[in-house]
């Protein structure tokens, strides 16, 4: 009887509790979707600031305004945080290819971090490698003084599409140093993208030292199928120039920090946010200040609801998550530094389109207590908790301080179509879609600070 009366008492104490939060989850999503400025506050920093590659003035310029945002977001208290990060200089750059007989212009961006010509042109024949085998396959002495133009397709058969990015990227992180081995003076990539379009993407590579550091540009699908199909027919040269390099001193610059001190455990850490720099191209809108102004509304929605975490709730907009990973650092050393008590880590870097899911990156039974939630998101679109992600500027003080990440889930299909492009614009982001990230965010905060994740 006993057994009986306390598995009652269990039941009832459990769907009092699911009520309530199913009330609460309803409450943020109506505060946000009605009265949301994630949408403003995107158009000012994509319009007023524009693109804004770390150590840029661009970038200092953005940390001004993140700080202004979180001020009237309503945050207790907003900090900048030092982090000294690296400063990669675009300058002009072109590249033409001789299809046909005559050189003609074509869309094309360097490979952030890379290094350019020097401003001076460099021409050479091209010579196609679809991956990494076929380029080992050759001898030297037919790669030695040619460019290397990696035509490695993104795979359209991953639905999710960050797998197919993650199977593609190795040609751009690797390829410059691969070709390089083998004596070649330059590399072309397929640019990592999902898009029928022609929008070259750049992003990081990296060098191995050991070899030289040869120019890297990207193209967009439709030049590079032309250019296959050229080089298919007969020999086609290429006349690469470029300014871009790294600048020689770290840049002092800032993670912004604003927070709402918690009401019982105040000393436990709650940290969401996204990251404040993006490439020097286009407005970088969905990558990542998408994530940068969830984050800020979080805050403006939990005051302007009155609401009293029981925890510490931090928004950092971190900086330099695109090329050097510094702010990401820095917040964790300071965490390590100051013994800060971190519950969970979570990051919205993967675009602003409807959220699907939740990425978990903690114990089994921690992702079981977030999965015993399911039914709480489903209404609001979110299904997949299946999925082992976090965010590369919580990264570190996951590996540091075995902090549990969560990272947002959205949509993924037309990430990649504008991903590290010109074409990643504010006018691409839909207010709704981005409103509904923060909601579902602001939602798992509220259950980890009210149930906590044990």
């Amino acid at each position: 009887m006993r057994s009986r009366l306390l598995l009652f008492f269990a039941l009832l104490t459990a769907g009092t509790s699911f009520g309530q939060d199913s009330l609460m989850f309803r409450k943020i999503s109506d505060e946000i979707m009605l009265h949301s400025n994630c949408y403003n506050n995107l158009r000012v920093l994509c319009k007023r600031v524009g693109h804004r590659i770390s150590g840029s003035p661009e970038a200092a310029k953005a940390v001004l305004w993140g700080e202004d945002a979180m001020k009237e977001a309503g945050a207790d208290k907003v900090w900048l945080q030092a982090a000294d990060v690296p400063y990669f200089y675009r300058g002009k750059e072109s590249l033409e290819l001789n299809i046909g007989g005559k050189y003609e212009y074509v869309q094309a961006l360097s490979l952030g971090n890379s290094q350019g010509t020097g401003g001076k042109p460099l021409k050479a024949e091209i010579i196609l490698v679809h991956n990494f085998d076929e380029l080992k396959a050759l001898p030297d002495e037919q790669v030695k003084g040619k460019i290397v133009f990696f035509d490695y397709r993104f795979r359209q058969d991953f639905i999710f599409t960050f797998q197919g990015y993650g199977d593609a990227v190795r040609y751009r992180g690797g390829g410059p140093s691969a070709a390089a081995r083998k004596g070649a003076v330059g590399i072309i990539i397929r640019s990592m993208s999902t898009g029928e379009d022609d929008f070259p993407h750049t992003g990081g590579t990296h060098y191995n030292d050991s070899f030289a550091k040869v120019p890297a540009m990207a193209l967009g699908n439709k030049t590079s199928d032309r250019l296959e199909k050229a080089l298919a027919k007969e020999p086609v040269s290429a006349i690469m120039t470029s300014e871009c390099h790294m600048m020689p001193k770290m840049v002092r610059s800032y993670n912004v920090i604003g927070e709402i001190k918690g009401t019982e455990t105040p000393e436990q850490i709650i940290t969401v946010g996204g990251h404040l720099d993006s490439w020097d191209v286009g407005e970088g809108a969905t990558d990542d200040g998408a994530g940068c102004v969830q984050a800020i509304e979080i805050i403006r929605a939990m005051k302007a609801l009155g609401m009293k975490p029981k925890c510490t709730i931090r928004a950092v907009l971190f900086m330099n998550e695109e090329n050097g990973q510094k702010g990401g650092q820095a917040y964790a050393d300071s965490a390590i530094a100051k013994n800060e008590q971190h519950v969970i880590a979570i990051e919205s870097d993967a675009g602003g389109f409807s959220p699907r899911g939740i990425g978990l990156v903690m114990s089994d039974q921690q992702k079981n207590k977030i999965k015993s939630y399911k039914d709480l998101f489903l209404p609001y679109g979110v299904y997949d908790f299946s999925r082992e992600e976090g965010g590369s500027d919580i990264e570190p003080i996951h590996d540091k301080k075995k902090v549990p990440l969560a990272g947002l889930i959205p949509d993924s299909q037309r990430y990649f179509d504008l991903h590290h492009t010109n074409n990643d614009t504010f006018e691409q982001v839909n207010h709704r879609e981005l409103s509904l990230g923060a909601v579902v965010m602001a939602q798992l905060i509220y259950l980890v600070s009210e149930h906590g994740l044990n």
